[in-house]
């Protein structure tokens, strides 16, 4: 135990001394587990994913169709806002710059916003330009294998740092677990969180945790 204790201490200050280390934050090199609510139960034949609102066409995929969209792998570092801090996770799903890039999504000009609709009602709100970015990603797959129930299977939204991109890095909770639907908004919504009183735009850089204090 006391090994593996310096051993993580040792690679957090080799973290910190890269500039990878947001303040307030540590090193894990676990995986925890939060949410707001149950765990959904996944069933492929009638699981759908919705895109509505500011688009030229609406679009619902079935999980057939939507794991056939092009499929994208990122490598970044996530920052959850309860302190903890994870490094070169690797991720595989669809990027949404890549579907409007393809037309296969079609956002109308005055979309500026991107709400991402999820099980049990609850809802994420991220600005358009950090879901069109390299850093956000609807994820299938952790690590080379499907998400597990506890982290968002089948489908959630992740956002975080690509180090050296210069790109907005959201806390984690910007990327909803278990994502129905994509609705983009000409004008901001808070999302669960955010009515709670967490900030909406939660930069880890400035310690965006809370929208008071």
């Amino acid at each position: 135990m006391f090994k593996t204790m310096f051993g993580r201490k040792e690679e957090e200050e080799r973290i910190r001394s890269e500039g990878r280390l947001p303040p307030g934050q540590s090193l894990t090199n676990k995986f925890p587990v939060l949410h707001y609510g149950p765990v959904p139960r996944f069933d492929p034949r009638t699981w759908d994913l919705r895109v509505f609102g500011e688009v030229e066409e609406e679009k619902r995929w079935n999980w057939e169709e939507f794991n056939q969209l092009p499929r994208t792998k990122l490598k970044m570092d996530i920052h959850c806002v309860t302190r903890w801090s994870k490094f070169d996770t690797e991720w595989e799903g669809v990027n949404i710059r890549t579907l409007v890039e393809h037309r296969i999504m079609k956002p109308k000009p005055a979309a500026r916003f991107l709400l991402q609709h999820c099980e049990y009602g609850f809802t994420v709100n991220v600005p358009l330009e950090v879901a069109l970015s390299d850093n956000f990603l609807l994820a299938t797959h952790y690590d080379g294998q499907p998400l597990e129930p506890d982290h968002g299977y089948p489908l959630r939204g992740i956002v975080g740092s690509i180090p050296g991109s210069g790109l907005l890095t959201p806390y984690f909770w910007k990327g909803g677990k278990w994502v129905r639907g994509l609705e983009l908004l000409a004008r901001d919504r808070l999302g669960f969180w955010e009515q709670a009183g967490y900030h909406n735009t939660a930069d880890v850089w400035k310690e965006q945790r809370f929208s008071y204090g």
